[in-house]
């Protein structure tokens, strides 16, 4: 587990990743993000379960570049527990849907599963 203090600044794979779908989209994902994580009232760890919950709501799941798969990860890097990613996941049914957060279940298993 890497905790970073700023999980976008500090995270060379995020700014790598958001730099492959465009150069210029990288950096000003980067700055943008950078600035609005390195706000200080909410940790790290609770911004990127705020991040999984508007991807669940909005269902950005699937795909290359995929934002779940690098929110979780960011999340992982913060010291989410697969526990913590599964609550998340039953909390965000009563409010998305129950059909939007299903699929996540099994995006969340494969994404811990690769990185075994």
């Amino acid at each position: 587990m890497v905790e970073y203090r700023n999980a976008v600044l500090d995270d060379r794979d995020i700014q790598e990743g958001l730099k492959i779908v465009n150069d210029k989209f990288g950096d000003f994902c980067t700055r943008v993000a950078g600035e609005a994580w390195g706000l200080p009232f909410l940790d790290q760890k609770t911004k990127a379960f705020i991040t999984i919950a508007i991807d669940v709501a909005n269902q950005n799941q699937l795909g290359p570049g995929s934002p779940f798969t690098a929110h979780v990860n960011m999340a992982l890097k913060q010291g989410a527990t697969r526990a913590e990613l599964e609550e998340l996941l039953l909390f965000l049914c009563v409010y998305t849907g129950f059909n939007k957060a299903a699929s996540y279940f099994v995006a969340l298993d494969e994404i811990l599963r690769s990185q075994i």
